[in-house]
């Protein structure tokens, strides 16, 4: 049920009352202060709505604090490096290996951390501006309209405990790192968290997993200077990705120097040796020995643990849980929503990486901003696509991915309705490099088209530049665009972008437009409907 509200009430009335005459000291309470749910709660605040948020850590969740921020920080850092190490000489400047060893690892921890701090600081005074109560404390679920908030003075072990009754609550607790059962793994293994918690560049480290934050990780700490071993369970990693971006970064990964352990099937057990350095032994047999850091990154969970959600994990074919709320939970702890944020309790919302669909930050903050918006903004049908999501991996180098792979697709349209166009170059800014043209980066591209149209179904890219390049193009292809409409936009010279504008015979694709005015074939641009009496 879309249920909704009336953007009437006032925010700083002492209740607000349902349409059911149920009063209600808030109208939205929200669990979790990380992107999805502050951007959420200050939606909601915007149409009038009281609303609270609860936080017990550093507000902005694990973007801010331990992930996309902090990292890109650390990419950058890695990218200077990379380009110290190999690049600046060819261009006529100082460089070399012992130019990028120089790094103070330090000074770079400070500033980033710094940032960061400044960043939470800019989170609170958000959510004050927009008039938002801010419950610092651990929030449990106490009934369908009633939250827990427990806290704890930093003077006094005497926690303090609020109860907060609203209308709406919505949980938005993210996730988390996971580690894997096994004998010293949680003892001396740290997670993707505890990768920003480092004060020193480790000499040797190892990263365990196969996805896209063990590949970026690995990156980073192999191009500041560490000997890094990659250890997959099978025979690479980002395996669910396009066929051509997992090749093409295996590639890349290992013409770097990381030194790459396939068919592992995981990690079994990690000790220390005489000398305090870390010994990995893995299900296959493999031993890597004389570790500084060993970085657990199988994957993630939700943070469900506490919220009063599902106290008894009970799974059949019938009934995927049953539990005091009826909120239902699925095999993998992720709560079960429909399309419009709602779990099988009406009063309560779910979104961002708790509920395990596309977990991005900007996936979660267009979901909780749609979901505000239909409960207190009165679009009784607002919701967002999970579809046609473009994402970037900030490995080294980066690769953008949108869409389906190549082999989702045949498996959607049949392969005699899908037609690949490819394309693999170096970038002209390793042109002056006077090294064998072999041994340049490459830049590897692929766009799958389907139908009689050549709709853009697929856009893959590995490469310098990559992670800017996707954001224009996720516009088309979510506007439909078919190979024409590439073909109809001119090329901007030189770039690496380009290509995706000039593959295959320019011009002579299929000529179908997904655009609302076509602009093929010189077609002039259409003109913007104005408003009366102008």
């Amino acid at each position: 049920e879309r249920d909704n509200m009336s953007s009437s009430n006032l925010r700083g009335a002492a209740t607000t009352r349902s349409s059911n005459g149920e009063d209600y000291e808030y109208d939205y309470v929200v669990i979790g202060g990380g992107s999805g749910g502050i951007a959420s709660a200050k939606r909601a605040a915007s149409y009038g709505a009281k609303v609270a948020i609860v936080e017990l850590k550093a507000l902005g969740g694990t973007c801010v604090n331990v992930g996309c921020v902090p990292k890109k920080v650390m990419w950058s850092a890695a990218s200077m490096a990379e380009m110290l190490r190999h690049d600046m000489h060819h261009y006529g400047f100082p460089g070399g290996p012992e130019v990028a060893a120089k790094l103070n690892f330090s000074k770079l921890k400070q500033a980033r951390d710094a940032y960061v701090r400044r960043l939470n600081g800019i989170y609170e005074t958000g959510l004050t501006k927009a008039g938002v109560d801010l419950y610092r404390g651990f929030g449990t679920l106490v009934n369908n309209h009633t939250v827990r908030v427990s806290s704890t003075d930093l003077q006094s072990e005497t926690p303090t405990v609020s109860l907060l009754n609203s209308k709406y609550i919505l949980v938005a607790t993210g996730g988390r790192p996971i580690f894997p059962p096994g004998e010293g793994i949680r003892e001396y293994c740290i997670s993707s968290d505890g990768f920003f918690e480092m004060n020193e560049l480790p000499k040797v480290a190892v990263v365990i997993g196969a996805g896209y934050i063990a590949v970026e990780l690995a990156g980073v700490l192999n191009a500041l200077g560490a000997e890094v071993h990659l250890a997959v369970r099978k025979q690479r990693a980002l395996r669910e990705f396009d066929t051509m971006l997992s090749e093409e970064i295996d590639k890349a990964m290992v013409h770097a120097g990381i030194k790459i352990h396939r068919f592992t099937n995981g990690a079994s057990k990690v000790e220390l040796d005489t000398n305090g350095k870390k010994i990995v032994t893995f299900h296959n047999g493999d031993v890597i020995y004389g570790a500084d850091v060993v970085l657990m990154a199988p994957g993630r969970e939700p943070n469900i643990d506490g919220l009063n959600l599902d106290l008894d994990f009970e799974y059949n074919t019938e009934n995927l849980n049953l539990e005091p709320l009826g909120v239902k939970i699925g095999p993998s702890k992720h709560i079960i929503i429909d399309e419009y944020c709602n779990s099988s309790v009406d009063s309560i919302k779910s979104l961002g990486d708790v509920i395990g669909n596309v977990e991005l930050t900007p996936m979660a903050i267009a979901a909780g901003r749609r979901l505000a918006d239909r409960l207190f903004g009165g679009m009784l049908d607002a919701k967002v696509s999970y579809e046609n999501v473009p994402t970037v991996v900030f490995s080294h180098p980066p690769m953008g991915t949108l869409g389906l792979t190549e082999d989702k697709a045949v498996a959607k349209y049949g392969r005699d309705n899908i037609k690949v166009y490819l394309s693999k170059f170096s970038n002209l800014y390793y042109g002056i490099f006077d090294v064998n043209p072999d041994e340049k980066p490459k830049t590897a591209m692929k766009l799958i088209c389907a139908g009689v149209e050549e709709k853009v179904v697929g856009v893959h890219v590995i490469g310098m530049g990559a992670d800017e390049m996707m954001q224009g193009f996720g516009v088309a292809v979510k506007m439909g665009a078919t190979k024409a409409d590439f073909d109809s936009c001119v090329a901007i010279h030189p770039t690496a972008a380009e290509e995706f504008v000039t593959m295959g015979a320019w011009g002579l694709s299929s000529p179908a437009t997904g655009a609302k005015v076509s602009p093929l074939n010189g077609a002039p641009a259409a003109d913007p409907t104005l408003k009366s009496g102008l």
